[in-house]
């Protein structure tokens, strides 16, 4: 399941051998020796999409065996020249800054942003009509309800953020489902945020364990939405974290599925993936000949979730992806083993050399990739990029200020949703 990551070297050697006899200059041969790079299925640039949304760029196929090019080394005759004055230096003008190439126009897009704080870049994005989902842990009644006022059709998902995960010992998942209620119906039930606030989540990435942590689990979710419900308002359940629950565990939730398939409810997973957001897709493994086909591990997840589990059991309830985007944290993966969001990844980017003209627009190359996955399910809403607004202590996740006006494109030339 897990890929190991490869590295290619190139060997050069030359020998250039120069003699002087009766002021004769003789070149003798100049030699080098090759060794055939091995192609890093972890590095390889954006993948060919499955749906219409386009590559900015073209890539080397990642398979591409690369062949280095001769390099002759040419050393000046053994002479004694006359002693000349120094030339100054002619300072070399600056290379100016390249210029991101636009994105062409492609499919109505499922990308959307995660919203730390009430911020007015947020609008920026919706004003394109084409912003997917908005995640926020911000839910004052006159915020969320001017991201109504300026994209009616946008998807917004709040959470319920003084709430600390669950011991599962002892817990009694229906009582607990009962206090959560009567903290957040006075909230959510205020006229403003009722009207602009699709779906609300609970608790933030639960582990569980085992099937009986599960089913507890299962429990506390089928009874909140029940009990939300009664007051009009909508969950979505779930919201596991990047690689998590363990599949075998799914049936244990299947309660939870059916409560949000009665009442009108959602899934709610994170996704994330590192050093490439495709890591652990397809054959992008770190076991040399792993393949997951259109499936992955971390990103496309989903897939094996709905393929394998709620599909047969007629559990295919709408799913968003409140948190999805290049995360560090993510286990046993290659690249730079401290980096965490986005902005960390850059220099081994380059050093990969992916990167075209901005580090930022090579995350929007892989976030492009997997807006074009998405689009080839139709039980997905969209998925929410971390972060806009980025909480504190996730600074590096960030994708506003500077970069904000490339993602600002690419939305832009797409049809309204």
């Amino acid at each position: 399941m897990q890929p190991t990551f490869y590295s290619s070297h190139d060997r050069r050697q030359g020998i250039l051998t120069i003699l002087f006899f009766a002021l004769v200059l003789v070149l003798a041969g100049c030699g080098r020796q090759n060794a055939a790079a091995s192609a890093d299925k972890v590095k390889a640039t954006v993948p060919a999409a499955r749906a219409a949304t386009p590559v900015v760029r073209p890539t080397a196929t990642p398979k591409a065996t690369a062949t280095s090019q001769p390099k002759l080394v040419f050393l000046p005759a053994l002479r004694n020249p006359a002693p000349t004055a120094t030339p100054t230096p002619t300072p070399e003008p600056p290379t100016p800054t390249p210029t991101a190439t636009p994105f062409p126009p492609g499919p109505p897009s499922k990308l959307g942003v995660f919203v730390g704080r009430n911020d007015p870049q947020v609008f920026r994005l919706l004003r394109t009509g084409n912003l997917r989902v908005v995640k926020t842990l911000e839910y004052d009644p006159n915020f969320v309800g001017e991201i109504k006022q300026v994209d009616a059709d946008v998807f917004v998902v709040a959470r319920y953020t003084p709430l600390p995960l669950p011991s599962f010992d002892n817990w009694d998942p229906l009582a607990a489902a009962g206090a959560f209620a009567d903290l957040l119906l006075p909230i959510a039930t205020e006229p403003r945020r009722l009207a602009a606030i699709d779906c609300w989540e609970a608790y933030n990435e639960p582990v569980v364990a085992n099937e009986e942590e599960m089913s507890k689990l299962a429990a506390f979710e089928a009874e909140r939405i029940r009990l939300l419900a009664e007051a009009g308002v909508k969950s979505c359940v779930g919201n596991f974290g990047a690689g998590q629950p363990p599949l075998e565990l799914w049936p244990a939730f299947f309660p939870a599925l059916a409560a949000a398939q009665e009442y009108g409810g959602y899934l709610a997973l994170h996704e994330y993936s590192a050093p490439y957001l495709w890591f652990g897709t397809g054959e992008y493994q770190n076991h040399p000949t792993g393949n997951e086909g259109d499936e992955g591990w971390l990103t496309l997840r989903y897939r094996k979730v709905y393929r394998a589990y709620l599909e047969p059991a007629g559990l295919v309830i709408p799913l968003v992806i409140t948190e999805a985007g290049i995360d560090g944290l993510v286990g046993n993966r290659p690249g730079p083993p401290s980096a965490r969001g986005w902005q960390e990844f850059g220099d081994f980017w380059r050093g990969e050399e992916v990167v075209g003209t901005s580090v930022f627009g090579f995350y929007m190359e892989q976030l492009a990739w997997y807006d074009a996955e998405l689009a080839r399910d139709d039980y997905v809403i969209g998925a929410a990029i971390f972060a806009l607004a980025a909480p504190q202590g996730w600074t590096s996740y960030e994708i506003g200020g500077d970069w904000l006006g490339i993602f600002e494109q690419y939305l832009s030339v797409h049809p309204p949703k």
